[in-house]
């Protein structure tokens, strides 16, 4: 059977589309079978030529449910359920049939703040720091807004992904035949990172991120498991 992620929440903005996309490719960089599956109404679908997954386009939940049913009859299939803003109870029936389910959230207040609600409705979802910033000053900003979050959450969240504009390209409608090596990179890293915590209870991927983060290296720690 096909494994299922979703990447949802409330907020819009916090990147669950590029997320999708750069997620997919980078599974296949690791030899996955992979479909990155819309199931936002508000956007236009894209063309798969160039990529390396594939495309569908399950806008309607009539859609949705039929191409997840689909998936789950097929075997070493991933499908990436890319989710849209301000949809709960979408959110929750995306959650349901999921097998990881991502909350990217930016770093603000806004975002935290959404993002802690989104923990709190979905008890087995992580989050996930989106377009993280980069920039010294700002990294440590960041990083200090985290803190502040509740120890229940803190160790629920993941390692960054950081914000890489090259991703960009896989939001053309078209992509060029060549990607750029950085994003290869950022996929492949992004891919294992998610595909470990198949590979191990979520309580067991939990405590340890709960203790990375008590001990202040979370990104060390997080390759471990």
């Amino acid at each position: 059977m096909a494994e299922i992620i979703s990447i949802i929440g409330n907020k819009g903005g916090t990147g669950k589309t590029t997320l999708s996309h750069t997620l997919s490719h980078g599974l296949t960089l690791l030899g996955r079978r992979v479909a990155c599956v819309m199931t936002d109404e508000d956007r236009e679908p894209l063309s798969p030529v160039g990529r390396r997954y594939v495309i569908a386009d399950a806008r309607s939940p009539v859609a949705r449910d039929k191409v997840v049913e689909k998936l789950r009859d097929l075997k070493s299939w991933i499908g990436v359920l890319d989710g849209g803003a301000n949809r709960s109870i979408t959110d929750i029936t995306l959650y349901q049939m999921s097998d990881v389910v991502l909350l990217p959230f930016r770093d603000s207040a806004e975002d935290l703040r959404t993002v802690m609600r989104d923990l709190d409705l979905f008890p087995k979802a992580w989050a996930l720091p989106s377009q993280w910033p980069r920039n010294r000053f700002q990294l440590d900003a960041a990083t200090r807004l985290i803190d502040t979050l509740p120890l229940e959450f803190r160790e629920r969240i993941l390692p960054p992904f950081f914000a890489l504009s090259a991703s960009k390209v896989l939001l053309q409608e078209r992509v060029p035949e060549e990607l750029p090596a950085q994003l290869n990179n950022g996929a492949r890293a992004l891919a294992k990172q998610i595909m470990a915590i198949f590979e191990d209870p979520f309580d067991d991927v939990a405590d340890a991120l709960g203790r990375a983060a008590q001990d202040g290296d979370l990104s060390e720690e997080a390759d471990e498991v």
